[in-house]
């Protein structure tokens, strides 16, 4: 015949036959205790989580789980290259190794051939709004009438 095992409501430990308290609040919720000490912390309502000797507690904060079950291995990501869209793994390796010099010439050097390309477009910008406004003038001077005077303007309607 197996004996009945009951589970103290503060600590977790367990209760054997014949042993512990059982204590019966107003509301007719039934608590059983394994000794004392439980069943006055349970009535000065701490709280077992808190409490370091309970089982709750030691749940709680991974207390000897060790020698039960293995820790887990993280597996760590291997890392290794791969070329990148427009430029080959060799190239991506060969920039890499660069001294900072040579880079910061060769950025310098990007930004100036930028600029003069930047400049360029926009001088040949100005110089075709100048054509645009140079023909838009002519064509204003051909288009505008010759005003001859007739004599003397008086007010009035003109015949």
């Amino acid at each position: 015949v197996a004996m009945k095992l009951e589970l103290c409501h503060f600590s977790g430990f367990k209760i054997y036959p014949s042993h512990g308290k059982k204590y019966v609040r107003a509301d007719g919720k039934v608590f059983n205790f394994v000794n004392g000490k439980c069943e006055r912390s349970q009535l000065m309502r701490r709280n077992p989580r808190k409490t370091s000797w309970t089982v709750l507690y030691r749940r709680k904060h991974k207390k000897g789980t060790e020698a039960e079950e293995k820790k887990k291995r993280t597996r760590r990501n291997v890392k290794f290259h791969r070329a990148i869209q427009g430029a080959t793994l060799e190239s991506i390796l060969q920039k890499r190794n660069q001294k900072p010099e040579v880079r910061k010439a060769q950025r310098e050097q990007a930004i100036r051939a930028a600029k003069e390309k930047a400049a360029a477009k926009k001088k040949a910008k100005l110089q075709q709004a100048q054509k645009l406004a140079q023909k838009a003038q002519s064509r204003q001077q051909q288009k505008a009438p010759k005003i001859v005077s007739k004599g003397k303007k008086t007010g009035g309607k003109q015949f």
